[in-house]
């Protein structure tokens, strides 16, 4: 078992050549730069780019592919709720394949992308950790190491200049309000025209070849999904028509749920709930979210401890992703999970009423 290192600035946790943090973030768990296990491209600051980011590398394309991957969803789940409700096309298997894919797949993300690869939760062999890698591919939010790239960036510069989808960096007032949960929500991932540099925020993942493979077939994980659920609907059907609307709804529908669900944190989480530690951001705990997000709506206590393999810290905080990772040690997949020591729970700040 492993306590959860002592709260240090992010400055001492990202390369030298990263400006100094912002003194209230707790830890960007971006591995030294003087880590000799640690190896990969050398980290040099892009002219013209804000510290720490990279342009956008092709635009126009890069727009139109997110524009493509979050829009094409939505409109599949209404045509597919159309069909479901006028045709009568809405079988039990379509929901049974749905809720599964949602749970295995967003598994990939909580635990993966997120435990596991930006934070170092625990440990685990490097196929498992593949694996987890290509589960949350498939999830269509992204290449691994640039997801993990935005999310320690986001930790080093929490609610202030330079977090890629803060919501309370756009104004005052109620515009200001509604201007920052629609950034924050979706509308970062169309507007910023750069990209934290993962040769600086994830040069862990880069010196992973099995990573590295994952994260540069990202397309291939997507389009297994999708014909993961086409062929589970084809198998407790018998039809391929029960694989087309299994495709829908264990496709499409999946995606466009899990798109908002990771969204929600970003927005929602930054807004709206409960702020129990203090962190020196708008992080809050969110508890009608903690369900449907594996527990990452707990978000706050994360944001206080960051890698802790729980986000829920109380006993009636639920939280799924971490009773996985509990039956990964148990079973010997894990190893050195990261528990918070209950001095330093007990001694970590909590947020003025």
């Amino acid at each position: 078992m492993q306590t959860e290192p002592a709260v240090t600035s992010a400055a001492t946790l990202v390369p030298p050549e990263a400006p100094p943090a912002p003194v209230h973030v707790a830890a960007v768990d971006a591995p030294p730069a003087t880590d000799p296990a640690v190896r990969g491209p050398k980290f040099e600051q892009v002219p013209g780019c804000a510290p720490g980011m990279r342009p956008v590398e092709m635009p126009f394309l890069d727009r139109f592919a997110s524009a493509v991957v979050t829009a094409t969803p939505p409109i599949m789940l209404l045509i597919a709720m159309y069909f479901g409700w006028m045709g009568n096309l809405l079988q039990w298997q379509d929901l049974l394949i749905l809720v599964v894919l949602y749970g295995v797949i967003g598994t990939g993300i909580t635990v993966g992308f997120h435990r596991l690869l930006t934070h170092r939760s625990f440990k685990c062999s490097r196929l498992v950790r593949a694996g987890f890698a290509a589960l949350g591919s498939a999830a269509a939010e992204g290449p691994v190491i640039d997801w993990v790239a935005t999310h320690r960036r986001h930790h080093q510069f929490s609610d202030v200049d330079g977090d890629p989808h803060s919501p309370h960096l756009h104004g005052s007032g109620f515009g200001g309000a509604l201007r920052g949960l629609v950034h924050a929500h979706l509308g970062w991932v169309f507007t910023d025209m750069e990209v934290a540099d993962e040769r600086k925020y994830a040069k862990d993942l880069l010196a992973d070849p099995m990573i590295r493979f994952v994260n540069d077939t990202f397309v291939l994980w997507v389009v297994a999904g999708l014909a993961v659920a086409f062929g589970l609907g084809v198998a407790l059907t018998g039809t391929v028509a029960g694989g087309l609307t299994a495709l829908l709804w264990g496709g499409a529908a999946r995606i466009f749920l899990m798109h908002h669900a990771t969204f929600s944190i970003n927005s929602l989480c930054h807004f709206f709930g409960r702020h129990d530690y203090d962190t020196g951001d708008e992080s809050r705990n969110l508890a009608w979210l903690a369900i449907p997000t594996w527990g990452e709506a707990w978000h706050n206590n994360h944001h206080a401890f960051p890698t802790s393999y729980r986000h829920g810290l109380r006993r009636w905080q639920i939280d799924i992703s971490a009773g996985i990772i509990r039956l990964m040690e148990i079973t010997g997949l894990a190893w050195d999970v990261v528990r918070i020591d209950p001095q330093r729970l007990a001694s970590t700040p909590l947020a003025r009423p």
